[in-house]
């Protein structure tokens, strides 16, 4: 969440900044009048508790003077404030609790760098490799759920039978591959990040450290009988790893990947292109995560970036790299970069990773902290995390672009050790 200091000092920076997003300024005008009740609240509350323990040692006072009258009369209109100070607590808790859901459901502030702009359409591209885009022979242009279907190795079919629409099933060569992928991820990786296999299955508060929740609620599978939900990504369990903790500035910054299956809901997916692997429920991914101080972050960032854009390379796939303007910011960042590779026979491109810088804002939320070397009161972190990669688009983009003309698909070499050493999908 924002620092609600920050609203009450330079409330029209605040709004500036938020009505980048599309935020209405009188959300900010009601949190400061929210915020306002409560702060008033609770000095009154203070004020009437300070005024009956000064009550309690008057009357000490009084009953040993032998002054049974004084001390009676003391001990009634402690009472009376004290029943006055219990109502005021219940009415400061209540404003309290109302600002912190103000600021759960207000965005976070874009960086001054982020492009301005409503949606998609006004996105950055930033760089393309190749620079020259490729040309595609007509055996590429087959969408991969024709190749999947072709080969034996994705059947949607059955995975509709087990699960319902839009949850994969992945068969000999097709699951090796996802398994394949991520090893060959996580390698890359272990250079600088330590390896985590966290839960799937994590709790309320640990969705809402990252923003999901309250505000997209309808995205996520909750498990209602034990109030579990279900991860979106592994950004979810790694964000709350250090929950209400404070860490060492000479710890940072402290970098973490994992692989994990990832469930949406997808609600927003009705009358969108739901063939094949473009949008699923359950998919599988790795993930990056860094803990930094405000001066670190912005290498960290980069480092993410050119990480995904290695391993990009490394699979030979087209990707662009895109600058997310204000309007199509995910709720919790201040800057993100979208990498999209080409999928030749979907003639599409599929967003594969984002990654993202989220300032203090998820740290607010977790009650995340360092104590600076040089002393002083513990400071918030700031968090970043990014797709590396996300598995069932890049299935799907390796498929349909690695396609010959027998109908067989030729995988990168880099994927050979992990796959017995062959790369040639020929089916089952």
């Amino acid at each position: 969440m924002i620092d609600i200091r920050l609203a009450r000092d330079d409330p029209e920076a605040v709004k500036a900044a938020l009505g980048r997003r599309g935020v209405d300024p009188a959300e900010i005008d009601g949190l400061l009048d929210t915020d306002a009740r409560a702060r008033n609240a609770v000095g009154r509350r203070d004020e009437l508790r300070a005024r009956v323990k000064d009550l309690s040692r008057q009357v000490a006072e009084a009953r040993r003077a032998g002054d049974d009258g004084l001390a009676g009369r003391l001990m009634t209109e402690s009472r009376q404030l004290g029943d006055e100070a219990t109502g005021l607590g219940a009415d400061a808790d209540a404003a309290q609790a109302e600002v912190r859901d103000r600021l759960l459901w207000l965005p976070n502030l874009p960086s001054a760098d982020a492009p301005d702009g409503a949606g998609p359409e006004d996105n950055r591209t930033v760089r393309r490799w190749p620079e020259t885009p490729r040309t595609y022979a007509e055996h590429q242009k087959i969408p991969h759920w024709e190749v999947g279907e072709a080969l034996g190795i994705l059947d949607m079919e059955r995975g509709a039978k087990l699960s319902g629409s839009m949850f994969p099933l992945y068969r000999g060569t097709g699951a090796r591959l996802i398994r394949a992928l991520t090893g060959f991820a996580l390698d890359r990786h272990a250079d600088e990040f330590e390896e985590v296999r966290p839960p799937t299955l994590v709790r309320t508060d640990t969705m809402v450290s990252t923003g999901h929740l309250p505000k997209f609620s309808d995205e996520a599978y909750h498990l209602e009988r034990d109030d579990l939900w279900a991860i979106p990504t592994a950004e979810v369990p790694l964000t709350s790893m250090y929950r209400d903790d404070i860490l060492e500035e000479e710890d940072l910054p402290m970098r973490l990947t994992a692989a994990s299956a990832c469930f949406r809901r997808e609600a927003g997916a009705a009358g969108r292109d739901t063939r094949g692997l473009l949008r699923v429920h359950e998919f599988d991914k790795v993930e990056l995560f860094a803990y930094a101080t405000a001066d670190q972050a912005a290498a960290v960032h980069a480092d993410m970036v050119e990480r995904v854009e290695v391993l990009l390379r490394a699979l030979d796939l087209e990707y662009r790299v895109l600058d997310l303007c204000t309007g199509d910011l995910g709720n919790s960042s201040a800057r993100t970069f979208d990498l999209e590779v080409y999928a030749p026979g979907s003639d599409m491109w599929l967003e594969v990773s984002s990654v993202s810088w989220f300032r203090d804002y998820q740290a607010r939320r977790a009650n995340i902290r360092y104590r600076p070397t040089g002393g002083g009161s513990p400071v918030f972190v700031h968090t970043l995390n990014g797709s590396a990669l996300a598995w069932a688009r890049i299935w799907a983009a390796l498929v349909e672009a690695g396609r010959g003309p027998d109908g067989s698909v030729v995988l990168p070499e880099v994927l050979g050790p992990y796959l017995g050493g062959t790369t040639v999908m020929k089916g089952r």
